[in-house]
């Protein structure tokens, strides 16, 4: 097995021994211009990962001076398989088959003959075919990136959905222990402390004390065990203080997009008020995230006249998102929480083709 470092310039230097195996087989000797040409071309292909329309570039003259074409067509391909913009990819095509059609130094074109129609027909299709692979790969290669995303994406829905599922019966645990068991225990130590006061009898009395004594430990022990059934109800991060306004930038650094953090926020703000806008900005990034593949994000956080402000927004996506199911519980349990601070949610496209996640509440909250 090829270590991974080594396939790409492996599989370049092979390109280029291809190449100048073309070059070898239209190699005249008294031609030393088109030669130089081609072997230029040749080499040129080095760089065509990293600068793919400059080697293209670079190949050109030896499809203008010579026959060997070979490295101009890898370098085409190249540059299809990399960028997206086809207009570009159209003009790479047209400069090729000009090139190739011209008998340089005397370009003879004559449209009148048939077989120049031929020509330029085969020419065209011969640009056309490594700029249509070209594209194929690129396409492969970003549906599966998009797959991979979705397999993760469906794996954490089933984490979350078992983590739920478990957290619910937990919760419904805890409250059978904190509201039967610890009523019941407390009521056996109240009976219990009734009758070692009401009791003259010496081994009753001590009797009632023991029991009353194990009682209390025992509803001691219960409020642990509740306290604990109810943090590890959730996902293990949730054992941990609630975000707040602090942990923003790290929320944002580690949001997997391109995102920028511009805040002017007060340190007396509410925990709930910080919570909100923590979770406002997380909800909007996921999203953009999933929905917006390739843009760049702005969150914004201000505070003026007893409101504050978080808005998040974000430019149109370079690539075509994939359809996937979405129930929109996540922008709702927004409006929810902000519902009950007393400010309000909105979200929408902006001109440009973005999107836009508004956030607005009172810096002193409500209860």
């Amino acid at each position: 097995m090829i270590p991974r470092r080594l396939q790409g310039p492996l599989l370049d230097t092979v390109v280029v021994a291809v190449v100048l195996i073309d070059v070898w087989v239209h190699f005249v000797t008294d031609e030393p211009l088109r030669m130089a040409c081609a072997v230029a071309a040749a080499f040129a292909l080095v760089l065509r990962r990293r600068l793919p329309l400059l080697t293209f570039l670079l190949t050109l003259p030896a499809v203008l001076f010579s026959d060997a074409i070979l490295a101009a067509l890898a370098a085409l391909y190249t540059l299809a398989s990399l960028t997206r913009h086809r207009s570009l990819l159209a003009v790479c095509a047209a400069a090729f088959t000009i090139s190739d059609m011209t008998s340089w130094p005397s370009p003879n074109f004559d449209f009148t003959a048939s077989s120049t129609l031929i020509t330029l027909g085969y020419t065209a299709a011969t640009a056309a075919a490594p700029v249509f692979l070209g594209q194929l790969v690129q396409a492969r290669r970003d549906l599966s990136l998009r797959i991979a995303e979705i397999s993760e994406a469906r794996d954490n829905e089933r984490l979350l959905t078992a983590q739920t599922v478990l957290a619910k019966e937990r919760a419904q645990l805890a409250r059978e222990m904190h509201d039967v068991v610890s009523h019941q225990v407390s009521l056996i130590a109240v009976r219990a402390g009734a009758l070692q006061v009401g009791t003259r009898d010496a081994e009753v009395k001590e009797a009632a004390a023991t029991i009353r004594r194990l009682s209390v430990q025992t509803l001691d022990e219960l409020r642990h065990m509740v306290s604990v059934l109810r943090a590890s109800g959730g996902r293990p991060t949730e054992l941990t203080p609630q975000p707040s306004l602090a942990d923003l930038e790290r929320l944002v650094t580690n949001s997997g997009i391109e995102a920028e953090l511009q805040a002017d926020m007060p340190d007396d703000l509410p925990p709930t008020v910080q919570r909100a806008i923590y979770r406002a900005v997380q909800e909007a990034l996921t999203n953009t995230r999933k929905h917006a593949p390739g843009t760049t994000a702005t969150v914004r956080i201000s505070h003026e006249d007893g409101a504050v402000r978080a808005t998040v927004t974000n430019t149109a996506p370079t690539r075509p998102p994939l359809p996937l199911p979405s129930a929109h519980h996540g922008l709702v349990g927004l409006r929810q929480r902000a519902a009950l601070l007393g400010g309000t949610v909105t979200s929408g496209p902006t001109p440009d083709g973005g999107y836009e996640l508004r956030l607005e509440l009172p810096s002193e909250g409500t209860s």
